[in-house]
């Protein structure tokens, strides 16, 4: 989960190594560091803390550094401190090694390389890794590029690595294995990252390295691929980046999650450009339309993704069980192949994720996989591992996400698993043609909503300065909006560490009700669409145990609003497409109370945006 970046050229490398860093710091931010190679010197500077802070030790910024690696730190092995910092050296500190990635087999390694008389000055896995590349280097009289294939084939775990060695002054070797890694093509001129952001204002041509594959660049010559089983030399593919630098900036906004929640209802319409046909009642999906057929004779749907993620996936559940009729089952990424799950061949597996990248989604695919299933894969980042690791796919075209807590990530992939669902339930005949155009119409209305739902804006901050100092805070909805409450519950939790938890309304009684006094805030979605009934009834259970309740409804509601002390409303739409229009209170809900309680919004305490490692 940790960013790396790499420059070799002409250019003075340190700038763009620091803004490299800077716009990974979402991929962890415990410690950051940055090498830097001149006059037969490699000039190494370390940092607890963010990459800001590697910036005051600006006497490393010579003009006639052109070659260098920086790394920004997400802990795996070792506490955040100055000598667990990247990037690392060999004991002999001719080797520099940047590392994203977990080598699960460091300690046996390490035990070996003691023996042999090597020193470690850190607890990191890592300087394992660049000290056995030195030994397999010197033990064999190996080039860097051969070295580093060699010592790989020892290494158990994931990794995406630079390496640079002080005596091949105009190279750098890098390697691909879970985690991933962007080489961009300049002008004689290599970057290396753990994705495009740190380089699309260089360039627009990048290399995605495959798994088992690693890179010589020289400046000045084409980039060597070799596959690290064989050592064969293999082509590549050069693909056109479609990111754009002002995609990338706060754009005025205070932070990245409020400019990315404002930006919803223009990613909403991104998703579904050129796929919602509305004139022709008409759903176009280019990876799906191939497929239909698997899809149709799937003897059920199984869902896997983490986080966020997997609360747009149980909201798909719904979907596609109401409106296609097919039995669907959402598993958790992380523990969908310690269990031993039952997969068979007429199964289908859709596989969800932000970056492209979650470390226990590719794994639950390659397990998907070898039993036989079909695997569609939803993610936001082109040319991601999930990309291309599933047999077809669709893209959210949420653009860049750059804060740490998901916001448009989930209204573009319920937006895309809608779509999905709509599209089988026609192709199956499980809908009418007036009933398909009707949700044609109303999620094409779904941008425009969300933007009048955003305009409570104000109000919520307001709600948000009396209830910032709640310690535990419970959140509740039933059908459609019951993945939306854990979902709010997880945003309130990751950004303003406040307890919360997200129960099906009316599980309350069963537990949860206990904890209910005049201190406790509730939030409840009670739209008009969905059990209003039963909501209603647990708003008044509540009442009369005095919690406070915060109450998301239907534009108009009356009923509720005499309950409730805080009412907060979103427009009416259909009961499928609510979770679009009730997650926006919520997120927004999250943001002020963090803000108000001076956290660090866009990179809350341990975590990490791009979960690479399991």
């Amino acid at each position: 989960m940790c960013g790396i970046v790499g420059y070799i050229g002409s250019r003075p490398a340190s700038p763009i190594i620091i803004q490299g860093l800077k716009r990974l710091e979402y991929r962890g931010y415990d410690s950051a560091g940055i090498a830097l190679y001149a006059k037969g010197t490699v000039n190494l500077y370390k940092t607890l803390g963010k990459v800001a802070e590697l910036e005051t030790l600006n006497d490393f910024a010579a003009a006639s550094q052109c070659i260098g690696m920086g790394h920004t730190r997400w802990a795996t092995h070792g506490i955040p401190s100055n000598a667990n910092a990247h990037p690392h050296t060999s004991s002999s500190g001719e080797l520099v090694l940047v590392h994203n990635g977990i080598i699960e087999n460091y300690d046996a390694l390490k035990r070996v390389l003691v023996k042999k008389g090597y020193t470690f000055q850190s607890d990191t896995d890592t300087e394992v890794l660049v000290n056995l590349i030195e030994d397999v280097q010197k033990t064999h009289n190996y080039k860097l590029g051969k070295a580093v294939q060699m010592a790989l084939t020892q290494v158990t775990g994931a990794y995406a690595i630079v390496v640079f060695d002080t005596k091949k002054p105009n190279e750098l070797v890098v390697a691909k294995l879970g985690s991933p890694l962007a080489i961009g093509i300049g002008d004689r001129e290599f970057f290396i990252a753990s994705d495009a952001s740190p380089f699309i204002q260089f360039t627009n041509k990048a290399i995605y390295l495959e798994d088992h594959q690693m890179a010589i660049l020289k400046q000045g010559k084409k980039p060597k691929i070799k596959n690290i089983k064989d050592g064969l030399v293999i082509d590549y593919y050069l693909q056109e980046l479609e990111l754009n630098l002002e995609q990338m900036e706060k754009g005025g906004y205070d932070h990245f999650m409020i400019k990315e929640i404002f930006e919803q209802p223009h990613a909403i319409k991104n998703t579904y450009r050129g796929r919602l046909l509305v004139d022709q009642s008409f759903i176009k999906m280019a990876g799906l339309e191939d497929h239909l057929e698997k899809l149709n004779n799937a003897n059920r749907i199984i869902i896997v993704a983490c986080g966020t993620s997997w609360h747009a996936a149980l909201v798909a559940e719904y979907t596609f069980e109401d409106l296609a009729r097919i039995p669907v089952e959402v598993e958790y990424a992380s523990e969908f192949r310690y269990r031993n799950p039952i997969i068979a061949e007429k199964d289908v597996v859709i596989a969800i994720s932000q970056s492209g990248e979650t470390a226990d989604t590719l794994a639950a695919i390659k397990l998907a996989k070898s039993r036989g299933a079909f695997v569609f894969g939803v993610c936001n980042v082109v040319g991601s591992s999930i990309a291309r690791e599933t047999h077809a796919g669709a893209y959210t075209h949420a653009g860049p996400e750059i804060g740490v807590a998901s916001t448009k990530a989930f209204t573009t992939q319920v937006t895309v698993l809608t779509l999905i669902a709509l599209r089988l339930a026609i192709f199956k005949g499980n809908i009418s043609n007036s009933d398909f155009k009707h949700h044609l119409h109303e999620l094409e209305m779904i941008p425009e909503k969300v933007e009048k739902a955003l305009e409570s804006d104000a109000q919520i901050k307001v709600i948000a300065d009396i209830y910032k100092n709640s310690a535990n805070c419970l959140y509740l909805g039933r059908g459609y909006n019951f993945p939306v409450a854990l979902e709010g519950a997880l945003k309130l939790k990751e950004i303003s560490y406040i307890h919360a938890e997200g129960y099906p309304a009316a599980e309350m009684k069963h537990g949860p009700i206990a904890l209910i006094d005049e201190h406790m805030p509730v939030i409840v979605i009670a739209t008009k669409k969905g059990h209003y009934d039963k909501v209603v009834s647990n708003i008044q259970e509540i009442k009369a145990r005095k919690g406070k309740i915060i109450a998301i409804v239907t534009e108009g509601d009356v009923d509720i609003r005499e309950l409730s002390d805080h009412v907060i409303e979103v427009p009416e739409t259909l009961e499928a497409l609510t979770p679009l229009l009730t997650t926006i209170p919520l997120q927004l809900l999250s943001y002020h109370i963090a803000v108000l309680l001076g956290k660090n919004v866009d990179q809350p305490r341990n975590l990490a945006k791009s979960v690479t490692v399991e």
